[in-house]
């Protein structure tokens, strides 16, 4: 089925409350350390889906230039700690008649599971965020596990110099979250964002194991509240394909 035709500048002011995804005994989600600030502003018009690129090697470009994510001297000493959350949306739910066993990959990226998401460096305590309330969430964890992997490809791993570069666009927006790639660090930046404020800056190894345990998190919530979800064969092809890590 074609994707919802979803009005431009809406905001998403009814979104639930964020969160980290993190599962608690009972089945409960964890709110995470940002979840009690406020959402940063997004740009003025709403982008489409998120996705990774397609094609291998791509970058972005005219990539605006921005201050260093951070010193050399935290790298050296202080290890940031991740955190990336979401929530769903009431103003945009899923169709009614949505048959979750037999729903196909683009409907899983594209139509259904819409509300916003961030990633939070809680140690400088700085965060990117959308503020749409219809971006599909589970299309966001899959398209950042996709890239933890597209910017892993150079032979060298974490003692490569040259920069490995992806982007997760949104589609209908120039907006994108830029992810690049030296040594063993990985900088991720929003173009809506200003144009001094610097990029947050993870270990990959830390980044390829939170994107992870962020998609397996968030399909067992998506599973709580649809529970043929848990059928669904694209849904245990994703799982086999992004396990957790140790």
């Amino acid at each position: 089925a074609p994707a919802r035709q979803r009005p431009r500048g809406a905001g998403s002011g009814d979104a639930g409350q964020r969160s980290r995804a993190r599962r608690q005994p009972g089945g409960a989600a964890a709110a995470g350390p940002a979840a009690a600030r406020r959402r940063g502003s997004g740009p003025g018009a709403p982008p489409a889906p998120a996705r990774a690129p397609d094609v291998p090697g791509a970058s972005p470009g005219g990539r605006r230039p921005r201050p260093p994510a951070t010193g050399s001297a935290r790298r050296d000493t202080i290890s940031p700690v991740l955190d990336i959350g979401y929530a769903l949306s009431t103003r945009f739910p899923d169709p009614p008649q949505t048959d979750y066993r037999r729903a196909d990959v683009h409907a899983l990226r594209h139509d259904l599971f819409c509300g916003d998401v961030y990633l939070a460096d809680t140690e400088a305590d700085r965060e990117i965020s959308t503020a749409w309330g219809w971006v599909p969430v589970l299309d966001f964890a899959w398209a950042l596990c996709d890239i933890v992997e597209h910017v892993d490809r150079d032979p060298a791993g974490s003692r490569a110099a040259r920069p490995q570069r992806a982007e997760l666009d949104f589609t209908e927006s120039t907006d994108r979250l830029l992810f690049e790639r030296r040594f063993g660090w990985v900088d991720i930046d929003a173009e809506w964002l200003p144009a001094d404020e610097p990029p947050l800056s993870f270990p990959h190894a830390g980044l390829r194991r939170e994107a992870r345990d962020f998609l397996h998190d968030l399909l067992a919530d998506l599973t709580d509240l649809h529970e043929d979800l848990a059928e669904n064969p694209a849904v245990w092809t994703l799982q086999a394909r992004f396990p957790r890590l140790p």
